[in-house]
């Protein structure tokens, strides 16, 4: 396949009258901003150090710093000690060590993510609000698999930038305030806007809770930081939404029973035009993202998903795409993931 550049690919996309381009965000949008604090390692490392010790032998073992294929070891373990029907407590043991996996993952990126909006720099947050303003302004929707808080600090100082995250305030005392009571509103909850929304945490992010009843956002209050906030929710045993199970077909049961999460990935399974994606490199655990990009294009003529671009960063990285390309409904194409200066540090 040809390898193109980010401007080019999308130079060609404004040819096509009425194309709408959305963009989806991986890992290395993160990584790109700074691979020591997000990149596997980083947080393996983490998690090595501070797990108590019957999770810091399995990570020992198991040698990948890849969590997904953590805990997918875990379950084909547990599977196999149901198989000869194991009656000690061992598999309990492994479930418990999945689930502290999974939290000593979100406790990893809260610990090692950057302490506020300002630790991006001002030249960071214009560089990168440039890049996501390429797509929001022309109609486009934006989709994160990322925990992280950078996007939305991003978007939190652009001041102009088309975004719409589907969270608002309601209003708790009409009928005081209709007799003349000072109005009262609500924590900020997921789905007052969603008819406008344009950005879509497909896992999760850290400032997003489900409360059982409402699904509500963190906010700066007082002048705390945001991340203050979020840790005091987890200290409280309080954890934000966050898609950890092990392959695609589990990661969609879990987003499937999150009203959030299923909104977010029913949107995605809805594009039209072409999508473009960046940090994301399709392994062997999101086959649920193949499989919604193929309900896109299978989608009613002429509204359907037509194209997916795919930065690559290398070689590697190019033949693995051309190696699943099949796997796709639509047609694929390539572009040079290193030709965007999406944090402006070069």
């Amino acid at each position: 396949m040809e390898i193109e550049t980010l401007d080019a690919v999308l130079k060609y996309l404004r040819t096509k009258k009425n194309r709408q381009v959305h963009l989806l965000l991986g890992n290395g949008f993160s990584i790109a901003f700074d691979s020591k604090i997000f990149s596997y390692n980083s947080l393996h490392d983490f998690i090595s150090k501070t797990a108590e010790q019957d999770l810091s032998r399995v990570l020992g073992v198991i040698d990948s710093k890849n969590f997904e294929e953590v805990m997918r070891y875990l379950d084909k373990f547990v599977a196999l000690l149901d198989a000869f029907s194991d009656k000690s407590d061992l598999s309990k043991r492994i479930a418990s060590l999945k689930a502290k996996l999974e939290r000593g993952l979100l406790d990893a990126v809260q610990s090692l993510h950057p302490e506020h909006v300002f630790s991006l720099e001002q030249a960071q947050q214009k560089s990168c609000s440039r890049f996501l303003m390429q797509f929001l302004d022309a109609g486009g929707k934006i989709f994160s698999s990322n925990y992280d808080l950078l996007l939305y600090w991003v978007l939190l100082r652009t001041s102009g930038i088309r975004h719409c995250d589907g969270f608002g305030r309601d209003l708790e005392n009409p009928e005081e305030v209709k007799l003349g009571g000072d109005e009262h509103w609500s924590n900020l909850r997921w789905g007052k806007h969603r008819d406008e929304q344009n950005v879509f945490y497909l896992h999760g992010a850290l400032p997003i809770f489900d409360n059982g009843i409402d699904v509500e956002k963190e906010e700066y209050t007082d002048g705390r930081y945001l991340l203050t906030n979020i840790s005091e929710r987890m200290d409280r045993g309080e954890y934000p939404i966050f898609v950890t199970a092990g392959n695609g077909r589990q990661k969609l049961e879990q987003i499937m029973h999150n009203r959030y999460l299923s909104y977010c990935y029913e949107r995605f399974c809805e594009l039209t035009g072409s999508l473009v994606t960046f940090g994301f490199n399709f392994g062997p655990y999101d086959d649920h993202f193949i499989e919604a990009i193929n309900k896109a294009a299978n989608q009613r003529l002429p509204n359907r998903l037509w194209s997916i671009y795919i930065g690559v960063y290398s070689a590697a990285d190019k033949a693995h795409i051309e190696q699943i390309a099949d796997k796709f409904a639509c047609k694929v194409h390539l572009f040079d993931a290193k030709s965007v200066d999406v944090w402006g540090t070069r």
